[in-house]
C-alpha cells in the first residue's frame, strides 16, 4: 500500500490531485455540494493510480479469426 501510495507519481497523477483539491474548495465557496463527489473521484484516482493507462480506455475484442 505504501508503494502504491508514494511511487510512479508523475503529470496526470498530479493534475487529477489539483483538480480534486480544486473541486473541494468551489463546493465549499458555492455551497453546491455535489461537486465533493466528483473530488473525491478524482482523488481517489490520484491517490491509488488507477484510471485509463497510456493506451486510453479501450476494450480489447476478440474475433473468431484471432482464436484460431
Amino acid at each position: 500500500m505504501k508503494r502504491i501510495l508514494f511511487s510512479q507519481w508523475h503529470l496526470m497523477r498530479y493534475f487529477r490531485l489539483a483538480l480534486a483539491l480544486f473541486l473541494f474548495f468551489q463546493a465549499y465557496e458555492t455551497k453546491q455540494w455535489f461537486f465533493i463527489v466528483f473530488g473525491i473521484f478524482f482523488l481517489f484516482q490520484a491517490i491509488f493510480n488507477m484510471g485509463c493507462g497510456p493506451n486510453g480506455c479501450q476494450v480489447n475484442y476478440k474475433n473468431q479469426k484471432d482464436e484460431q
